[in-house]
């Protein structure tokens, strides 16, 4: 209450002095080239009602109304007859200052007062320089306005990205597990002696989703350390029948990427892949081309169908490249003879355009 209170004694303040220095412009021009300065003080004083009702409405309602909504017919409308009424007002201040002040003498006015194109021009000079004061701050009001949705609407689409990329990494949590699982309930059932083995694998890579996927960038180097244990993980289940051709280059200098980014498409590559001559034959390169990120993967399969290509792994994949490099990032998918390729390049892939949770 005591800030409002504040405020609009300042407020009052500022205006007393500023009414007080229009006075004082009025008295400079109408005392000029004359001795009767009593004149001159008596008909400044009676051309402030004017000056000053003239300006309150034109800047605190007819500029907020009509011309900051942009109501610029009824604007110019209300300021043409806001004109003439106050132009008519200014005439009968000169009359009646003429009358009362100077006994109806003429050689007692000054001679600027008795100007009526100047002493409208003044008061106009007036109510044009605090109308375009009183423009320009309510243009500045509403960019900062404009500013602050727009910053609003931003950090709200910020959240929904953040959401979403959190929800989509949840869902590829279980969906890692469900095919890890499968793999160790296959052992289990066969009573392979190096289950505990597979388990331990499995629990390493757990331990990589729960950490490491959590933090919005990882390694190559760990991402890729991590897609081989996953190999590892399914050559247990596959034994001979599997064959898996890595080609990786580390780049010279370190790059990072989102965690489990990769991963699905080694996935979707044992999910889809079929036997051909008693073996599945994936390969997985991974290199850099300058700034670029180029990741393939190859799997023998058969004749792909729309229902059977992609899954919610690919699906949740496609999701987040959009989210993370939106027109940085490709990911095609080609059948050809036989062979199902996956292929996805990122520009700049530690520059994501927002952070994951």
């Amino acid at each position: 209450m005591g800030k409002i209170a504040n405020r609009f004694a300042k407020r009052i303040l500022l205006q007393t002095l500023f009414w007080l220095g229009v006075w004082f412009y009025f008295m400079y021009f109408f005392s000029y080239s004359s001795n009767n300065k009593d004149y001159a003080f008596w008909f400044s004083i009676c051309l402030m009602p004017v000056t000053m009702i003239t300006t309150y409405l034109v800047t605190s309602y007819l500029i907020p109304k009509y011309l900051v909504v942009k109501k610029y017919g009824l604007f110019a409308l209300y300021l043409i007859y806001t004109l003439i009424i106050s132009s008519y007002a200014i005439m009968l201040s000169i009359f009646g200052c003429f009358i009362i002040l100077s006994e109806v003498d003429m050689d007692n006015v000054p001679p600027l007062s008795r100007n009526f194109w100047f002493v409208l021009a003044l008061v106009y000079l007036v109510v044009g320089a605090v109308s375009a004061v009183r423009i320009m701050q309510l243009g500045y009001r509403s960019l900062n306005k404009a500013q602050a949705l727009e910053k609003d609407m931003l950090q709200r689409e910020l959240y929904v990205k953040d959401q979403e990329l959190s929800y989509l990494k949840k869902q590829i949590h279980p969906h890692f597990l469900f095919n890890s699982l499968n793999t160790i309930y296959s052992l289990s059932v066969r009573r392979m002696e190096n289950t505990p083995e597979v388990i331990l694998k499995l629990s390493n890579l757990l331990d990589y989703l729960l950490y490491q996927a959590s933090k919005p960038l990882t390694s190559l180097e760990s991402e890729i350390a991590h897609l081989k244990d996953y190999v590892d993980l399914e050559k247990v289940r596959f034994r001979d029948t599997l064959v898996v051709d890595v080609d990786y280059h580390a780049p010279k200098t370190p790059i990072s990427l989102p965690p489990m980014l990769l991963l699905p498409l080694v996935e979707n590559a044992f999910k889809h892949g079929v036997m051909k001559d008693d073996r599945l034959q994936i390969k997985m390169s991974c290199n850099m081309q300058g700034d670029e990120l180029r990741f393939q993967v190859t799997n023998t399969a058969e004749v792909p169908t729309t229902t059977s290509e992609g899954g919610i792994g690919l699906s949740n994949l496609r999701k987040r490249l959009e989210l993370l490099y939106p027109k940085r990032h490709g990911l095609e998918t080609s059948y050809n003879e036989g062979v199902y390729t996956a292929e996805l390049h990122i520009d700049d892939p530690q520059n994501t355009s927002n952070e994951e949770v």
